[in-house]
């Protein structure tokens, strides 16, 4: 890296800025006892202020009263703000409670901060033979002659053959302690590294995701080509390299067979002599990184389900948009239908423009308190008419819903005229407006613009009524039959 890239990563990376702010070993020491030796991907708000708040009142104890003079809430929102980046700030779905979130920046200042500390023995071995690993699987992997390939399986099957025979001769050599600590720091760090991914990988996603929502907010071209490039790009979240290398590691991790074998092994390597010392956490990893793929996925189908409302928002709004230009026309036209001279004429809001001063704004003036007393309450004798309240109009969605699901059996659609001849509006316009807004997974509600039909009922008087709507017309949805 040159001198101007150093610069501007030590001027604008949020993990550099956290090494350089004064309060960046309170930081990284709470945020990874938190987010990383917990495994925490979400914590709320209360909780993470009352877990700090501990921690700063045994640090003001042992280091004096202003070591750290803000209170926990401080803290945190100082620390997630956004030209500083070290904690997401976010509202889980169906939740109004704030919760929080270490950013992949402050875990690459960890694990930096981490690789600082002395270590008594450094492998190796271990890490050149996975290099080599990793070179075989790239080199073979990538070829496309069968004959190269038929080469190497048969050079490997001879020395698993001839390992065999030593092995049944009992001439085998067995790894010592120092080989067996050297792999087990190397799956160690991997491990940590692999889990520490997760997070950068969820915020890629998210990245993805603003800068497609982005993008369609400002579109100004054709609605073929923005649904063109929104189905790419929808697509290119999951075919990117970082999908397809993520998604394989997730069916992977969800293999019963695969789970089985790596519970094994974690168990037989947490009882070697040579590994006493080894990390507590490690015996059971598999299950933090399930806990952080599983995150990591809810959050891709969180993103796409919230695109997809987004993009209905944004269909919806646009064709609200061209009828309401349709009418203004229309209405135009029927102004000018009448007149006999082909005369044009406009109106202008005003011929000078209007001047507001600030000074001439009123000043504040807060609202007078009326107190309240609860004392001297007594029971009022009045009587009331309650017969009003059993006079609103009530309609049952769920009872449209099996009228609609009854005509629908047997066949593909059925329109609202038809349904409305078998069964006439007993509740007047409140009941027409109910199957308009009626939401059901087994089927969907189209709306034709171009066609008009009318709905006839009577009102509680007798006095006969009726509407003119678009064409209604309710289609099976075929998607839930079959996963059904």
């Amino acid at each position: 890296m040159d001198f101007e890239q150093l610069e501007s990563l030590r001027r604008n990376d949020p993990a550099w800025r956290l090494l350089r702010a004064d309060n960046a070993a309170l930081m990284l020491s709470f945020m990874g006892r938190v987010f990383v030796e917990d495994n925490v991907r979400s914590i709320s708000a209360a909780e993470l202020i009352g877990r700090l708040d501990d921690e700063l009142y045994a640090l003001n104890e042992r280091l004096g009263e202003q070591a750290f003079p803000k209170s926990a809430k401080q803290y945190l929102d100082d620390w997630s703000a956004p030209e500083r980046g070290w904690l997401r700030k976010f509202y889980p779905p169906d939740s109004d409670e704030v919760h929080f979130d270490a950013t992949p920046a402050a875990e690459k200042a960890l694990s930096w901060a981490e690789s600082l500390r002395h270590r008594p023995f450094v492998g190796t071995e271990s890490r050149l033979n996975t290099v080599f690993d990793l070179l075989r699987q790239m080199v073979f992997g990538a070829e496309t002659d069968p004959h190269a390939r038929l080469e190497d399986l048969h050079r490997r099957r001879a020395a698993l053959d001839e390992e065999i025979q030593q092995v049944e001769r009992g001439d085998f050599a067995v790894l010592d302690d120092s080989a067996q600590r050297d792999r087990y720091q190397q799956f160690s760090a991997t491990a940590r590294e692999l889990l520490a991914d997760f997070r950068e990988v969820e915020a890629n996603f998210r990245d993805l995701d603003r800068g497609l929502r982005e993008q369609i907010a400002g579109w100004e071209g054709g609605k073929g080509e923005l649904l063109d490039e929104v189905v790419g790009s929808r697509s290119s979240i999951a075919e990117s390299d970082q999908g397809r290398s993520f998604q394989a590691f997730y069916d992977l991790l969800l293999s019963h067979e695969r789970q089985e074998e790596l519970n094994e092994l974690l168990e037989k390597v947490a009882e070697l002599e040579a590994v006493e010392d080894s990390d507590a956490r490690m015996r059971y990893i598999h299950h933090d990184w399930l806990d952080a793929a599983e995150r990591t996925q809810s959050t891709v189908r969180l993103l796409s389900e919230q695109l997809r409302r987004f993009l209905d928002d944004q269909t919806w709004l646009e064709n609200r948009r061209v009828m309401d230009v349709l009418r203004s026309i229309e209405a135009a036209a029927l102004k000018l239908r009448e007149q006999r001279g082909p005369a044009v004429t406009t109106e202008l809001d005003g011929t000078a423009p209007t001047v507001a001063l600030p000074m001439e704004r009123p000043l504040y003036a807060p609202r007078e308190k009326a107190a309240l007393t609860s004392t001297d309450i007594t029971e009022g004798d009045a009587d009331s008419d309650a017969s009003v309240l059993f006079e609103q109009v009530h309609v049952d969605r769920e009872v449209l819903g099996d009228a609609v699901r009854a005509r629908l059996r047997g066949r593909d659609q059925v329109g609202l005229g038809e349904l409305l001849r078998h069964r006439p509006l007993e509740q007047g316009l409140a009941e027409l407006v109910g199957y308009f807004s009626l939401s059901d997974p087994t089927f969907e509600v189209v709306f034709d613009e171009a066609v008009r039909e009318e709905v006839h009922w009577t009102d509680e008087t007798g006095a006969p009524r009726r509407a003119a709507i678009p064409q209604v017309t309710f289609t099976r949805n075929r998607t839930v039959v079959e996963d059904s």
